[in-house]
């Protein structure tokens, strides 16, 4: 289950309530800044962009690629690791509004983690050093350090063993 945390809301569905839980003008600026920074080719700028105006946590040399789309409403949940890459089009929500609640987690992922285009990932998902999400893939549930996995459901295509053993083993990788 990913580590979420659940408000309630009565009557109209919670989308309606979101001014209550997050201010307008905030959500007007990261707007603004995310859009500027989803077309963004510096990356050393989008980077800057996100750690000064957005409140997310970046190491260094991490990549987002073009199009990349952050949550407007929590931004500041979200934490990507050192020399990470973030693939064209991938969406990282930390909220989720539903009819009878929103939900709000943290998202981490962590060192040198390449996340391919198109995918996505939900609120509450740590990612773990090392790993490798395939592009398009629906990050629903926590990716345990090294693992490859992709898909929709997601799913553990290789574990962090079996992926080494494979680069042992291909003549690419032998030195």
């Amino acid at each position: 289950m990913r580590n979420t945390t659940r408000y309630p809301v009565e009557g109209a569905n919670s989308l309606w309530h979101v001014y209550k839980t997050v201010p307008f003008w905030k959500v007007v600026k990261n707007f603004i800044v995310i859009q500027l920074a989803r077309y963004m080719p510096f990356l050393k700028i989008k980077n800057w962009m996100y750690r000064a105006f957005l409140k997310v946590k970046v190491g260094e040399q991490t990549s987002f690629a073009l199009m990349v789309m952050l949550d407007v409403m929590f931004p500041e949940k979200i934490s990507v690791g050192r020399n990470t890459v973030i693939g064209y089009n991938t969406t990282i929500l930390a909220h989720e509004y539903l009819i009878k609640e929103y939900r709000l987690g943290n998202v981490e992922i962590g060192n040198e983690v390449m996340i391919g285009a198109n995918s996505t990932i939900l609120p509450g998902i740590t990612i773990g050093n090392g790993a490798i999400v395939s592009a398009g893939t629906l990050v629903h549930k926590d990716v345990p350090p090294g693992c490859f996995v992709g898909g929709n459901p997601m799913r553990v295509i290789y574990t962090k063993e079996e992926l080494e053993k494979r680069w042992a083993e291909d003549p690419i990788y032998r030195k």
